[in-house]
């Protein structure tokens, strides 16, 4: 039952965060459209000092709430959920007006000084708003994923990127001809609206679903214990690392437009770089990531339980079966974005410079959804410490690099930092993972199978591609990335993917048989 709820939830999350983010994408993209690349680059530095001010609200509660809510709801005790989630959202609200407070008393010094643009001060004044909001909606995100139930906390983001849009499309007009910052004002006006909808509409849904759990598992007390510190406990180790990491990388975009601008060019057009790289290209990039991260985030409560059950079985099999599905799916999707880049930003875009950047960074495609997939997996082991440890070399790498590098070789020296930050963090987290899980590195399985695919799926591509040249952009890149698709599930079957499924299929139809 617990494994058909996972499937279920599993592809509930899949589908709605890929709606998401197909909503997102095509909003981003009408906006670039509206405000140009320089009004996205000042956008994504306004964004960066709300990022950091909003790990200040959140930290790592989210996480911390569904570890909790996790393991009292195995011990059959609903009151003490409560009790643990009445303390989550008091800590996070006082950290959250606290923030609040900080921004809007700063916000002209971080304008000026910080992003190095006056303009940004009435977006940030407006981004402190939501900070209060965002802790209680993460805190009660976490308990809906502790209680395996996805539906409210998906809505509610479907509820919360609806309300961000409408809010952006009624006012923007009103700003348009008043300069940049005014438009930044109203983008960060959006998301405070839209965050205060959300938290209103998931408390509402946990109140509901209070009384629900209570009713099919019963109203028991769990014996009184600490709640405060134990989320202190299981909190600060993430938190920190996510403070630390989080001011590092606010600084590293903050330098980022300096030295690009000191390599040659306006701070305008550094500016402009900046938004095509952060605000454009990567976006797109992570676009199709929706089921690993699905993935990573429901195996948290599962891997907590197992972990504490001691099962060594029930960690190390589901972290090698996410591990080679990351491999599979992102080496298709970087292989498709390396050969098909520029074609991708004239569709999204309508930019040759935005394609070329998607294709340099392709290759990384790979190392960033496995990142982003084995850093949720370790802090499901209980090993955020050691995300914490990798989070800050790499900021720190980074920050040394860039003043060096960016300076003399400009973007391109950006992109080679890039590139070694990504390979040093994604090999760190991995070595880490397969070591607690007792799971051994498969070359073959997952380096090898899925490179040898790509290669054979592109070319298949790229013949398809020839077959319809002068065809419009988007029609092409269907055909070229649909041909690449359909060949390449057949190659990995062949070369061995048929024979582990087969395998696995077996493996489970024994053991149901012992079973009965």
């Amino acid at each position: 039952m617990k494994k058909a709820r996972f499937v279920k939830n599993a592809a509930l999350m899949t589908g709605s965060t890929l709606l998401l983010r197909s909503i997102g994408m095509l909003f981003r993209v009408w906006l670039a459209g509206r405000i140009g690349s320089e009004g996205m680059g000042l956008f994504q530095l306004v964004t960066s000092v709300y990022m950091l001010t909003a790990t200040f609200a959140t930290g790592g509660i989210a996480t911390t709430v569904t570890r909790l809510i996790a393991e009292e709801l195995e011990k059959g005790t609903p009151r003490s959920v409560s009790r643990i989630l009445r303390r989550a959202v008091g800590l996070t609200l006082g950290v959250g007006l606290v923030s609040m407070a900080a921004v809007l008393l700063l916000a002209d010094p971080i304008a000026r000084l910080g992003v190095g643009d006056a303009r940004a001060a009435a977006g940030l004044r407006l981004s402190a708003i939501s900070l209060p909001f965002m802790g209680v909606t993460y805190c009660l995100r976490g308990y809906f994923i502790a209680r395996r139930r996805l539906t409210p906390s998906l809505t509610g983001q479907l509820f919360e990127q609806g309300v961000r849009m409408a809010v952006i499309w009624l006012l923007l007009d009103a700003v348009t001809g008043k300069g940049l910052g005014a438009v930044c004002a109203v983008l960060m006006l959006g998301d405070a609206v839209a965050e205060a909808a959300a938290c209103l509409y998931l408390w509402i849904g946990y109140r509901l679903d209070r009384r629900r759990a209570e009713a099919a598992i019963g109203a028991r007390n769990a014996p009184p214990y600490r709640v405060v510190r134990r989320l202190t406990a299981l909190t600060l180790p993430l938190v920190g690392g996510k403070y630390l990491t989080s001011v590092l990388r606010t600084a590293e975009s903050l330098l980022v437009p300096t030295c690009l601008a000191a390599f040659g060019g306006s701070r305008g057009e550094a500016v402009s770089q900046y938004g095509r790289f952060r605000g454009m290209a990567m976006p797109v990039l992570f676009f199709l990531s929706s089921f690993l991260t699905a993935l990573s985030t429901l195996l948290v409560p599962e891997l907590s339980t197992a972990l504490g059950a001691e099962d060594k079985r029930a960690v190390s099999g589901p972290v090698a079966r996410v591990v080679g599905l990351t491999a599979a799916a992102s080496a298709l999707i970087g292989g498709v974005f390396f050969l098909f880049g520029e074609e991708v930003g004239v569709v999204f875009y309508g930019s040759v410079e935005v394609g070329g950047l998607i294709r340099r960074l392709a290759p990384l495609v790979p190392l960033m959804y496995l990142e982003s997939v084995v850093t949720g997996m370790l802090c499901g082991l209980d090993q955020q410490k050691y995300v914490f440890r990798y989070g800050v070399a790499d900021s720190v790498m980074r920050l040394c690099a860039i003043p060096l590098v960016v300076p003399r070789w400009g973007m391109s020296g950006f992109l080679a930092v890039t590139y070694a930050s990504n390979l040093l963090t994604s090999l760190l987290c991995l070595a880490r993972l397969l070591k607690v899980a007792g799971v051994s590195f498969r070359v073959w399985a997952w380096a090898g199978r899925p490179l040898l695919a790509t290669a054979g799926a592109l070319t298949a591509g790229a013949a398809a591609g020839r077959l319809f040249v002068g065809t419009a952009p988007l029609p092409l890149l269907l055909v070229e990335s649909g041909a690449a698709a359909a060949v390449y599930l057949p190659l990995l079957w062949v070369m061995g993917g048929g024979r582990d499924l087969t395998r696995l299929i077996a493996a489970r139809r024994r053991k149901k048989a012992l079973r009965a």
